[in-house]
C-alpha cells in the first residue's frame, strides 16, 4: 500500500472492499448503483439466483466485458451495455506492437500466454483497453497512472507491478522465461511467519447436522466436461452421466425410502430461515454417496443455495452444505 501510495501520489483504502455475498445484498438493497464485470457469468455464478438477479435488474447500470454471450446479459439494470472483447487465442494487436499477457494457475505459478488466431473484428477492443480508456475517461489529469501508455504497451503495466508488488521483481524478465516463475509461497519453501517459525494448524468443529426424516444435504459439483460456469458439454464421464445435467446424485437407500426409481423426475426445495427456494424437473441416479447426502451439478442448483448461508471469514457460499427435500414430479 505504501509503494502504491509512494508512486501514484494518492493513499489507497485501507478498508476492505464488498464480498460477493456483501455485493449482492448492498445491490438488492440499491447502495449500490453500478455493476461492472470483467469476464465470467456473474449470475450463474453466484448463489440465491432469485434474490441475485432482482438485485442486478435494481442497479442503473450493469456492464459485462465479455468474449461471447452468457445468461448474465439477459439480467440488466436500468441500463445495460455488453462489450465484446478480445478472447485469449486471439492476436492483441496495440500501438508498440503484438501484446503478451500473463496468467496464473492454480499452483502459484505465473506464465505468459499470447493469442494465436486473427480478431474476428478490427472493431474489437482488449480486457486492457477497455479499462484503460475507461479510467483514462474517468480519471483525466487527476492522476499520475499513465493508462493510455499502459494500453499502448502491456510491459508497461508489468514494470510498475514490479515496483509496488513483492514476487514480481524483474516481471518482464522472468516472464520470457517459457516455465514461468513461482509467486511467494512460504509453505512451498518451507519459510512460516509465524511466531514459531512453524506451520501453525487450526482445529474446527465440525457442524452438528440435525435433518429431518425427509432432508437430505446438497453439494453442488462440476461436470467433466466444465470450467466453472463455461459447460462445453453434457457429458460427464467422471461419473457416466452422458447428455444430461439436471440430474440429482442420490444415495440408493435414500432413493428406496422416498419410493424413488432411477431417472424418476423430482422437484427439490430448501428452506433458509423461512424462505423457500424451487428447483424443478431433476432425473434421480443412484450413486455410491453416504446416506442423507447428495450432490447437483452447478450452476443449476444454485437457486437453491441461500445467500445467507457462508463461510463466517471468507464469506463464500456454503454451495456445498445445502439442506433440501426431494419430491416426486407430479
Amino acid at each position: 500500500m505504501d509503494k502504491i501510495e509512494t508512486k501514484y501520489g494518492f493513499k489507497p483504502s485501507a478498508k476492505h472492499g464488498f464480498s460477493v455475498i456483501e455485493t449482492i445484498k448492498a445491490m438488492y438493497e440499491k447502495k449500490v448503483k453500478v455493476f461492472f464485470g470483467l469476464g465470467g457469468n456473474f449470475i450463474s455464478a453466484v448463489p440465491d439466483t432469485g434474490y441475485s438477479a432482482q438485485g442486478l435488474a435494481n442497479c442503473n447500470l450493469t456492464v459485462h466485458v465479455s468474449t461471447k454471450l452468457n445468461r448474465s446479459h439477459l439480467v440488466t439494470g436500468k441500463e445495460a451495455l455488453i462489450l465484446p472483447c478480445l478472447g485469449r487465442t486471439e492476436k492483441d494487436y496495440q500501438k508498440s506492437g503484438e501484446q503478451v499477457q500473463s496468467v496464473e494457475n492454480s499452483m502459484g505459478v505465473v506464465s505468459s500466454t499470447k493469442g494465436i488466431l486473427e480478431p474476428c473484428s478490427d472493431d474489437l477492443l482488449s480486457e486492457v483497453a477497455v479499462v484503460c480508456g475507461v479510467a483514462h475517461a474517468t480519471l483525466k489529469h487527476k492522476t499520475k497512472v499513465k493508462w493510455l501508455s499502459y494500453k499502448d504497451d502491456y510491459k508497461l503495466v508489468r514494470d510498475d507491478i514490479a515496483e509496488v508488488v513483492s514476487g514480481f521483481e524483474d516481471y518482464n524478465t522472468r516472464l520470457k522465461n517459457p516455465s514461468g516463475f513461482y509467486l511467494p509461497n512460504g509453505a512451498r519453501v518451507r519459510k512460516f511467519n509465524t511466531k514459531t517459525g512453524k506451520a501453525n494448524f487450526s482445529v474446527n468443529k465440525l457442524p452438528e447436522w440435525k435433518l429431518k426424516d425427509d432432508e437430505l444435504i446438497m453439494m453442488t459439483i462440476r461436470s467433466h466436461d466444465q470450467f466453472n460456469t463455461t459447460i462445453y458439454g453434457l457429458d460427464d464421464r467422471y461419473r457416466g452421466v452422458f447428455n444430461e445435467r439436471r440430474i440429482i446424485f442420490m444415495n440408493r437407500e435414500d432413493m428406496e425410502v422416498r419410493g424413488l426409481k432411477e431417472h424418476q423426475v423430482v422437484n427439490l426445495k430448501s428452506e433458509f430461515k423461512g424462505v423457500k427456494r424451487h428447483a424443478n424437473n431433476f432425473k434421480v441416479v443412484g450413486y455410491d454417496i453416504p446416506k442423507n447426502c447428495c450432490a447437483t451439478y452447478f450452476p443449476e442448483t444454485n437457486v437453491l443455495v441461500p445467500l445467507d448461508s457462508f463461510a463466517h471469514t471468507a464469506k463464500t457460499p456454503a454451495s456445498k452444505s445445502v439442506v433440501i427435500t426431494v419430491e416426486a414430479s407430479v
